[in-house]
């Protein structure tokens, strides 16, 4: 399953049965936002992802996981 906020904010959206102008009037998005975001040409700010979210009526969950020692 990919979890990139584009695959998951189209998934959702077509979940709900919502076209890209009604998510877009819903979070106070504009609809070429919406697109790019799900097109992956864009990179939503949390604020945005927040007021998407919300018109989705789903939660944001966010991990954090520790470095490898390779990578220090």
């Amino acid at each position: 399953m990919n979890t990139e906020p584009a695959a998951l904010v189209r998934r959702w959206r077509m979940q709900r049965g919502l076209t890209q102008a009604e998510l877009a009037a819903r979070s106070a998005t504009a609809q070429a936002v919406i697109s790019r975001i799900e097109s992956g040409r864009a990179t939503p700010s949390l604020d945005a992802l927040t007021r998407i979210a919300e018109a989705l009526e789903c939660s944001i969950v966010l991990d954090f996981a520790p470095h490898s020692v390779v990578d220090r």
